[in-house]
């Protein structure tokens, strides 16, 4: 095959990666053009680096030898299966009468041996993930560079996710980047092997000539099809994706997890393939949940049913309006109590954004998401008395009402201090679909009461 056809080829079997292969194939050219004595493709997990490499090597029919490096711990390890897997790889067919190489000294001239019993091609051994060895000594790495430069026909391939900038030893060797995939890149990457609509074990009647026969049939609905399947991962990207998932490999994983649930109204010829709108708002909730990304070995049902027994604790009254407290006590600055928990007229009216609004335009986070802070026991008892619309007793033990939701778990201790010592502080240790379950348990609107 041409060299200009063997790289477009390539390149349709793996987009979106036509200026690194381009690159890679101006270094490691034919068996009559030199190569570089070593060279580094360096990138995150998931881009191509392996895939790409390993494609153009085999298929330029070049001789090679491939070592994955992070499967080696000693430096001695590292030497012993370079020297094993270049005789492998050159098919020498008998021993060479050398000792196997204990360190890189001896391993150069166990190469330059091997080599020069084939002094007409070029050999390029690749160390996959050199960076992820196991144990490396300070000087292996630079010695491995220059082998290249003492064997004339070797040209060591150094693949990394992110070399270090005295990693080599040295500024001059070629580097080739993939950086991350894109949006766009990602989506047009797993377009070019979509799943199909309908359910695996759903088959087309063999009689039925209407369907099997009618071409133009097949490419229409293989057209929408692939319509649907890239505004759904356009979707899952921006939902999901884009926050969840650091590569390419999380990000398929994602769409295929989630497609069949996705699609099942299609298939049952509920909503049509045009209908995508409205079939995202059937399943926006599908976009919200974590299980969407995340793998679990718990059955959904479980998890619902551990989430009822959770949101069913039987709290005494005034607990309730305690934890309420500690809560507010948690996610609101203190200097905000006194604009929110005065019972004037003027602090009631003001209640609902605490009258900070103005700082809502200027937070990118909500507190809700920053977790709890620590407050002193002191503030958690002035903030509980305001909360009901009646004055607290003197018979509720505001002490022991603490220590029962210590002993739950639902308040802990933030320092290391005595609990009776006043200085302790204290945060809770519940989410907000908890605490707003509690307090419309006790028709209390915390929201009116967070600072957003």
């Amino acid at each position: 095959m041409p060299y200009n056809d063997l790289l477009t080829s390539i390149s349709e079997r793996y987009p979106c990666r036509d200026s690194q292969l381009s690159q890679l194939s101006a270094l490691i050219g034919d068996e009559t053009s030199p190569s570089p004595s070593s060279f580094v493709l360096y990138g995150l997990e998931a881009t191509g680096k392996t895939l790409i490499l390993r494609a153009l090597l085999q298929e330029s029919e070049v001789s090679f030898s491939w070592l994955p490096c992070d499967e080696c711990i000693t430096a001695r390890h590292l030497t012993e299966r370079i020297a094993a897997t270049v005789e492998a790889a050159l098919d020498l067919g008998e021993d060479l009468g050398l000792p196997r190489s204990q360190e890189v000294g001896a391993l150069a001239v166990f190469l330059q041996a091997a080599l020069a019993r084939v002094r007409e091609v070029k050999h390029f051994l690749v160390l996959d993930r050199i960076d992820q060895q196991r144990d490396p000594t300070p000087t292996l790495v630079p010695a491995l560079r220059r082998m290249g430069e003492m064997i004339p026909n070797l040209t060591v391939i150094f693949v990394v996710s992110a070399p270090h900038s005295r990693f080599f030893s040295s500024a001059e060797i070629p580097h080739i980047h993939f950086p991350p995939y894109s949006r766009e890149e990602s989506i047009e990457i797993l377009s070019t092997n979509p799943l199909p609509i309908k359910k695996t074990g759903e088959e087309q009647d063999p009689d039925d000539d209407e369907t099997s026969d009618d071409e133009a049939t097949k490419e229409e609905l293989a057209k929408e099809e692939l319509y649907v399947w890239q505004k759904f991962c356009a979707t899952v990207w921006d939902s999901l994706a884009k926050g969840a998932a650091r590569d390419i490999v999380r990000f398929r994983n994602a769409v295929e997890k989630n497609w069949s649930t996705f699609v099942q109204p299609i298939a049952r010829g509920e909503y049509g393939t045009r209908n995508y709108s409205s079939l995202y708002l059937y399943h926006k909730d599908m976009f919200r949940q974590e299980t969407s990304v995340l793998d679990t070995v718990i059955p959904p049902a479980v998890n619902e049913r551990s989430t009822m027994v959770v949101k069913s604790h039987d709290l005494p009254y005034y607990s309730k309006f305690l934890l309420c407290a500690a809560y507010l006590a948690s996610y609101n600055p203190p200097r905000s109590d006194a604009l929110l928990f005065t019972k004037a007229g003027e602090g009631k009216k003001r209640k609902r954004g605490g009258g900070l609004n103005k700082q809502a335009g200027t937070r990118k986070i909500q507190r809700r998401l920053l977790g709890p802070q620590s407050f002193p026991i002191e503030r958690l008892s002035a903030i509980f008395p305001t909360l009901t619309s009646h004055t607290v007793p003197p018979s509720v033990d505001v002490q022991a009402q603490i220590a029962t939701l210590t002993s739950l778990r639902l308040l802990v201790k933030a320092t290391s201090l005595d609990p009776l010592d006043g200085s302790a502080k204290w945060k809770v240790n519940v989410g907000w679909e908890y605490i707003r379950s509690i307090a419309r348990s006790v028709k209390f609107d915390i929201e009116d009461y967070m600072i957003e």
